[in-house]
């Protein structure tokens, strides 16, 4: 991308992902036609939206894919994000894009290809997940910084999707709910999310927070790479069932709904899709 076309009008929508009410999940800008865009101009229009993720769409560069994305943050750059890869394929979709393979979309982005399943919501093939050993002194920082009892964590560890990020399994949804992160202290401890079950029978299994300061997202209202990330953990691991209900929000006001199914062909990650702003952009 030489980034030396002039400015034109491009196709631009706003959506809020992870609900089908507007105003309660989490907002994606998408620029429509990112063709001739340099990263300067991307990374430049990411931080005008000032939203934790714009996206940009591009023709693929592998024949298997439907359509590529770029993703960045005000911060730079991401590999992967989930609500960013359900906006993204809603917006495409929406613009006319015909997939290849009828129900399945498959989507080029920093981490390859990734399938996003449609029906009565999208759902995005949750990528391979790692997991590593956290530090004891880095653990008991992140817990100073989240005004978090040690007594509370059940378990930690480092877990990635192409998107590193420190997560805590906690006794409760009432102890993720109750945090009061000190985002100065956390902006150097890296990504950090916490999840904590739901009682039995409440609609929603598990509760979770994503606190990003290390770029430039304090709290984050839902994110879909932290609930790829602890789905295949905790389902793995034998403490979550095959198919549960997440939110993700709650303490900034907002009501995200994140639908986790594991069946034989992968892990998937659902939501809904509301439209907000449609229009242009000039860039």
């Amino acid at each position: 991308m030489s980034g030396n076309d002039a400015p034109r009008p491009r196709g631009f929508s706003q959506v809020d992902v992870f609900t089908a009410t507007p105003l309660l999940g989490n907002p994606l800008a998408v620029v429509h036609d990112g063709a001739g865009l340099s990263d300067a101009q991307m990374t430049a229009f990411a931080r005008w939206t000032n939203l934790s993720e714009t996206t940009f769409l591009l023709p693929p560069t592998n024949p298997e894919a439907d359509y590529r994305v770029r993703i960045f943050t005000p911060g730079g750059e991401l590999p992967f994000a989930g609500h960013p890869t359900l906006g993204s394929c809603h917006v495409w979709l929406q613009a006319g894009g015909k997939p290849k393979r009828g129900d399945v979309v498959v989507q080029e982005c920093g981490i390859g290809l990734v399938p996003i399943r449609r029906g009565a919501r999208l759902a995005f093939a949750a990528p391979p997940t790692t997991v590593e050993r956290a530090d004891a002194e880095l653990l008991h920082r992140v817990y100073s910084a989240l005004g978090l009892e040690p007594a509370r964590v059940q378990e930690a560890a480092w877990l990635s999707n192409g998107f590193p990020q420190l997560v805590l399994r906690v006794d409760s949804a009432a102890t993720v709910l109750a945090l009061k992160p000190d985002h100065s202290a956390l902006k150097g401890l890296g990504k950090v999310g916490v999840v904590g079950p739901h009682a039995a029978g409440g609609g929603v299994d598990f509760e979770l927070r994503f606190f990003a300061a290390a770029i430039g997202i304090n709290e984050d209202p839902v994110t879909g790479s932290l609930n790829a990330n602890v789905a295949r953990w905790l389902i793995d691991g034998g403490r979550a069932p095959a198919r549960y209900v997440a939110a993700q929000g709650s303490a900034m006001g907002r009501a995200g709904r994140i639908h986790v199914q594991r069946d034989d062909a992968g892990t998937w990650i659902g939501g809904d899709v509301a439209d907000c702003i449609a229009g242009s952009v000039t860039i």
